[in-house]
């Protein structure tokens, strides 16, 4: 009993260390070693930032416990903005929250927060046939953020296009360093794998000797893998805040945010779904 708690401790924690200090770091040091603009950076933290819900979510429909899935998102893309708020508060960055791009971007993120709460007010059923639904409005979210980057933020892309332009003389060095990274994020994922199906057998083993309601497993869940979103979202602003370029920190945290709310709804629970219809 006392061991089952103390295991789910020790993975939940691992998967955050891990995400922190290995996942978010090294795919942050893969996108600056491409030099992609702070947009993509963000997509690819939001992305990084979302495995351990990936992990969690998933584990917790193998174990079937549905409820905690939908919980552990709407807590999860919750906790993410409220984050993401406080980061910029204390980044003194609340002024380029005005920019159009950044205002579509976090409508989106309300959006994504309203959809399980609806789910859950009407107790629609996590059925298959919301799986097209979700796919199309991933799509379509997507499409609105890059289409509201290219219009709302021209100069900062032009920032980040004259700085790739004097550092091109970097490209060798680039190639050795970005297989480096790419085989350290391969041995992370098989670790995160291994670490998140042992996670999915300790939460089985709770709820059966507890008698834990899936809704306070899936808010639980919610709290441990939104810490990477809050490290992201922070690091982001500061290292950009320290070269005088608030805004491509804004533009960053806020697309991390966004990516990672729209991956835990739309793609991460339609894996769910997928999975529990071949229960």
């Amino acid at each position: 009993m006392f061991l089952e708690i103390l295991k789910f401790i020790f993975y939940s924690g691992l998967i955050v260390i891990i995400s922190k200090y290995v996942l978010t770091v090294t795919l942050r040091k893969l996108a600056e070693n491409l030099d992609l603009k702070a947009k993509t950076v963000g997509s690819i933290a939001g992305v990084a930032t979302s495995v351990p819900e990936l992990l969690t979510i998933v584990m917790s429909s193998v174990k079937g416990l549905p409820g905690a899935s939908i919980y552990n998102i709407l807590s999860s893309n919750i906790i993410n903005l409220v984050q993401y708020v406080g980061t910029v508060i204390m980044n003194k960055n609340t002024k380029n929250l005005k920019n159009n791009a950044i205002r579509i971007d976090l409508v989106m993120v309300i959006i994504t927060i309203i959809i399980p709460i609806l789910l859950l007010r009407f107790n629609i059923e996590l059925s298959f046939a919301l799986v097209p639904l979700f796919i199309l409005l991933y799509m379509l979210f997507k499409i609105i953020n890059t289409n509201a980057h290219k219009i709302y933020l021209k100069r900062e892309d032009k920032t980040i296009e004259d700085r790739i332009e004097v550092e091109t003389k970097k490209e060798i060095r680039y190639k050795r360093k970005t297989a480096k990274y790419i085989t350290i994020l391969v041995i992370t994922g098989i670790v995160l794998f291994i670490v998140g199906e042992l996670l999915g057998v300790t939460l089985e083993n709770l709820c059966r000797i507890f008698n834990i309601p899936e809704v306070i497993i899936g808010i639980l869940l919610g709290f441990i893998t939104s810490i990477p979103e809050l490290i992201t979202f922070f690091e982001a602003q500061k290292h950009h805040n320290k070269n005088k370029e608030d805004m491509l920190g804004i533009v960053e945290a806020t697309n991390n945010l966004l990516t990672s709310n729209i991956m835990n709804l739309f793609i991460i629970q339609t894996i769910a779904i997928i999975l529990l219809s071949f229960k």
